[in-house]
C-alpha cells in the first residue's frame, strides 16, 4: 500500500500544511487514504446496514445524530440518549478509519445499523452493492459547503484568516480540490444511482431539512426502516428528535464544546460553526459567485439538482 500512495498524484494546500492525495478521482489524506484501501479490500457490509453518506460539511454531523435518535429511540429518550454525553461522531462510526474497520464487526461492537463514510459512490466497498443495503446521502449549497470547508480545516490547522485567506480555499475547490472531492462529482455519483435504485438511495438536502425538518425526518424515518407511529406523532416524539439534535441545542452541550476523537487535529467545537443557509454571502464576491454558479451551471446541466 505505501508504494502505491507513493505514486499517486499529490497536492499540497495553499496554506502548506496539509498533504492530499488523489485515488479514485476524488482526494483525500493519507490517514484516511490507508483506511479507505482497507474498507474496500476487507468490509463486510450487511442487508440490514444503513450508510449515511455525504461529502465533508454538507450536515453530516447533523444527519448522524438525527439517525441515530430515530434508531434507538426505543431504547432511549431525550433525557437519556447517549448524544447528550457522547460526540455524534462516537455514535455512527465512520467507515474509513482504521480503528473501526478493523474491527471483526462493526454491527457487534456499536449494535447499530448505521454506518458513515465520505467517499464518493464509486468508491465504496463492493459489498455494500452486493449485499443491497441502504445509502442516504445528503448534499448542501456548494457556496455554503465551501466556506464550512475553509473555516474547518483553517481551524484545524489554527490559522487565522490572514494567514490563511479564503481566496485560496475558494480556488482550489473550484478546481476540484476538496476532501473527498470534486465536490461536483461527488454530488452526482449519489444522485445518478438514486435515479437508479431509489427504493435503497435516499437523497437529502441541507436546506430542505432546514425548511422543512418535521417531513423530512419522518422522511428519513421510513426509509431507514423506523416509522414513527400515529401515537408518537401524538406524544411529540418527532418534535422532541428534531429539537434534540437541533443545532441551538447540540452546541451547547459540554461534550460538543470541549475535547477531541481521539488523533483528531478538529475539536468538537469546529463541527458546531453556525449551520447557517446563507454564510457565504459574509465571504464571496461578486465574481466569485459568478464563476462557481457558472461551474454549477455546467456540472449539473440536464438535472433535477439545484445547488447554488
Amino acid at each position: 500500500m505505501e508504494e502505491m500512495i507513493k505514486t499517486l498524484p499529490q497536492h499540497t494546500c495553499a496554506w502548506g500544511k496539509v498533504k492530499a492525495y488523489k485515488y479514485q478521482e476524488f482526494w483525500t489524506v493519507k490517514p484516511f487514504l490507508e483506511a479507505t484501501i482497507l474498507a474496500q479490500q476487507s468490509f463486510k457490509a450487511e442487508p440490514s446496514d444503513v450508510f449515511l453518506c455525504s461529502a465533508p460539511k454538507t450536515g453530516t454531523t447533523w444527519l448522524k445524530s438525527l439517525a441515530f435518535a430515530i434508531v434507538t429511540r426505543e431504547k432511549f429518550d431525550e433525557s437519556t440518549t447517549p448524544l447528550l454525553t457522547k460526540f455524534a461522531h462516537e455514535c455512527v462510526p465512520l467507515l474509513e478509519k482504521a480503528q473501526v474497520v478493523e474491527r471483526e464487526n462493526i454491527r457487534k461492537n456499536f449494535n447499530l445499523p448505521l454506518i458513515s463514510t465520505h467517499l464518493r459512490y464509486a468508491s465504496l466497498p463492493e459489498s455494500v452493492f452486493s449485499s443491497n443495503c441502504k445509502i442516504v446521502y445528503i448534499y448542501r449549497n456548494i457556496k455554503d459547503v465551501i466556506v464550512s470547508h475553509y473555516h474547518f480545516l483553517r481551524e484545524g490547522l489554527k490559522l487565522s484568516m490572514e494567514d490563511a485567506p479564503f481566496e485560496g480555499a475558494f480556488e482550489e475547490f473550484c478546481q476540484g480540490i476538496s476532501g473527498y472531492g470534486p465536490y461536483w462529482d461527488h454530488v452526482l455519483g449519489y444522485w445518478k444511482a438514486s435515479l437508479e435504485r431509489p427504493e435503497k438511495i435516499l437523497l437529502l438536502k441541507y436546506e430542505d431539512l432546514k425548511s422543512e425538518p418535521k417531513s423530512n425526518v419522518k422522511r428519513l424515518a421510513d426509509f431507514i426502516g423506523c416509522p414513527f407511529s400515529v401515537d408518537e406523532e401524538k406524544a411529540g416524539v418527532v418534535d422532541n428528535i428534531i429539537r434534540l439534535c437541533s443545532f441551538e441545542n447540540m452546541s451547547n452541550l459540554d461534550v460538543n464544546k470541549t475535547g477531541k476523537l481521539n488523533g483528531s487535529m478538529f475539536e468538537n467545537r469546529f463541527y458546531y460553526r453556525k449551520a447557517k443557509v446563507g454564510d457565504w454571502k459574509n465571504y464571496f464576491t461578486k465574481e466569485m459567485e459568478e464563476r462557481i454558479d457558472k461551474l454549477t451551471d455546467e456540472k449539473f446541466n440536464g438535472t433535477s439538482l439545484l445547488l447554488k
